[in-house]
């Protein structure tokens, strides 16, 4: 990283020095992308810091941030942190109640909060935050007005107003005092059982994890990487701010997870993080463009897969393609790989991949064909980056080894744990779940996992997920849910912790199974109908034996039920970063799952 800096504020203000008229952002206005240099970026954010100190915010006031992902998301969190108080963002699909818990929970002074569909939220549960005492919201025609709030324009008014009535050097004060075990966020967890409990991160936790990243993956000062992924989680706000804060590249915002890839023609990004959900989306898309195909074009793209895969097994074996493997692979790659690569902008040297499992075959399909996907691995406690692949050393099926700084062990149990300059202070209020979490250092992550011989971790499933079956075996349900998603699945929850046999909720790929029942000639009207058509359930049968003919006997689905909708983050069962809420799902699916077994 270049020129070091201890605080997050800091690293950004040597950015703005060092690179001022270039790019630091890029955002889609007028119907173009339009870039938002250094110079004027390190200006909205002195204006907006000197607006929160107007309004009162001091030091280790905790300021909460609703709003989607946008060049004022990062505005905002610069301006906080530049003041010396503490993010606390808030995800924008929580619900009003769930918002309220964090606000309260934190006991946030100021809430940021962007668009009026998230006002709408805030609005019936403004008199329930006992803390608050001002709301900052954007300019739009119902934007409320009054005592207790602001407008964003109207905040970094106050601000430039503030210099040369000393607000200038009360805010250089501030940014002299902070430190690097001051406290710079609180995020909460999203989740998947019990309530959040917000994690505690400094500024040298982040700066920590930027600085390991920069040393493993070659992201520098020309790479422009797209956004999409929630800033309010770790891995965005970590991975694509501050990495690439921290490199001097650009980061370009996505107007929406739906135009993503229109967005990466119009961006080109160099480089991209994303969740593995992206990557099978991205898979299963070029499978069907060539499952339409006919022909020699057909024959082309068939044999194209398989000097891939030959190439993949060469990669994640360690050996040197031959001349003549490497002349027919030059060769694929002119006639289908590089089509692949210029949907995807032409530029794109890597992506990386966290958040959870990535498929191995996902992995091996795009490091085969010429795009690499660096798997890592990590957790909100820990900022979020403990191991990640290196770009010219990809082990698939492995999530990489640690990365600089940080430790890594197994415990006799198997749980993977980990200590460093990475783990978080500790949970917000929560003395007892910190205690528990955190033992002599050491983070304990509630994954099993293992090192193999080269020091690269492979995770193998949740600790507290581990299925006892009634027989006694154990049984871990996210490798059996990885073989299963892909064609014709697109997501699953494997059932049967203490019952006789496994059991399973399976989310069909409705776009290939409603082709196939055409096809079939088959006639439905909802998608109740459809998963209730003859044939479907025998279809799906089918490929799920197919799919788990390598496990054991006691890992084999015996019940499932095709659901007529996916599972999703609105209706509570999918957390922001895409994983399956497992307790959630199986609660409201609980008279499904206990009919497999009253047989």
């Amino acid at each position: 990283m270049q020129g070091k800096a201890n605080t997050i504020p800091a690293l950004f203000a040597a950015r703005v020095q060092q690179y001022g008229p270039r790019a630091a952002l890029l955002a889609k206005r007028d119907g173009a992308y339009q870039p938002i240099t250094w110079q004027e970026y390190g200006r909205q954010v002195h204006d907006l810091a000197l607006g929160l100190i107007s309004v009162g915010i001091n030091p280790g006031d905790r300021v909460a941030l609703l709003a989607a992902n946008s060049p004022g998301w990062v505005t905002a969190d610069l301006a906080i942190l530049s003041v010396g108080a503490v993010n606390v963002p808030v995800h924008i699909t929580l619900t009003p109640k769930q918002i309220e818990y964090i606000v309260n929970d934190a006991e946030c002074r100021l809430l940021f909060v962007t668009g009026p569909e998230l006002l709408a939220r805030v609005t019936p549960i403004r008199q329930n935050l006992a803390q608050l005492q001002l709301v900052i919201t954007a300019r739009c025609p119902d934007a409320p007005t009054g005592p207790g709030f602001l407008t964003v324009e109207e905040l970094s008014a106050r601000g430039r107003e503030e210099v040369g009535k000393g607000g200038e050097s009360e805010l250089e004060r501030r940014l002299e005092g902070l430190r690097p075990d001051g406290l710079a966020s609180i995020i909460y967890t999203s989740g998947t059982t019990g309530t959040p409990k917000g994690v505690m991160l400094t500024h040298h936790n982040f700066l920590s994890n930027v600085e390991a990243c920069l040393q493993v993956l070659p992201i520098t000062d020309r790479d422009t990487a797209l956004n999409f992924l929630p800033l309010s989680h770790v891995f965005a706000r970590t991975c694509d701010a501050y990495v690439i804060m921290g490199a001097g590249g650009t980061m370009a915002f996505a107007e929406s997870p739906d135009k993503v890839a229109a967005n990466m023609l119009e961006v080109r990004p160099t480089i991209m993080n994303a969740v593995p959900r992206f990557y099978e989306k991205l898979h299963l898309m070029v499978m069907d463009m060539a499952a339409h195909t006919r022909g020699l074009k057909r024959r082309i793209f068939n044999w194209a897969l398989r000097m891939g895969a030959a190439r993949a097994a060469m990669q994640n074996s360690g050996r040197q393609p031959s001349g003549w493997f490497g002349f027919k692979y030059r060769l694929a790659d002119r006639l289908a790989y590089r089509r692949l690569r210029e949907r995807l902008g032409g530029r794109l040297r890597f992506f990386v991949s966290g958040g959870a499992p990535l498929p191995r075959k996902v992995a091996e399909f795009f490091g085969g064909v010429g795009i690499t996907i660096c798997e890592g691995y990590g957790l909100t406690e820990s900022s979020p980056i403990i191991c990640v692949n290196p770009v010219d050393a990809v082990r698939f099926g492995t999530v990489g080894p640690p990365i600089p700084g940080v430790e890594v062990k197994i415990a006799e149990d198997g749980e993977i744990l980990t200590r460093g300059p990475h783990v978080m202070q500790g949970y917000f209020h929560r003395e007892q779940d910190t205690a528990e979490t955190i033992t002599d250092g050491w983070l304990h992550t509630g994954d099993i996992g293992v090192l193999d011989e080269k020091g690269y971790l492979a995770i193998t499933d949740r600790k507290k997920d581990l299925i006892v079956t009634a027989g006694g075996k154990n049984v871990a349900p996210q490798a059996i849910e990885n073989a299963l998603v892909g064609p014709w699945v697109s997501q699953v929850i494997v059932h049967g912790d203490k019952r006789k046999f496994l059991s399973a909720l399976v989310v069909p790929d409705f776009a290939r199974l409603e082709a196939w029942a055409a096809e079939q000639g088959l006639k439905w009207e909802t998608r109740a109908e459809l998963v209730g058509l003859p044939g479907v359930h025998e279809l799906y049968e089918k490929h799920i034996n197919e799919r788990l003919r390598d496990f054991a006997e006691f890992e084999q689905i015996r019940r499932f039920a095709l659901m007529e909708r996916e599972f999703t983050i609105g209706d509570g069962e999918v957390t922001p970063t895409l994983k399956l809420k497992r307790k959630v799902i199986t609660e409201r699916y609980q008279h499904v799952l206990d009919a497999f077994y009253t047989d």
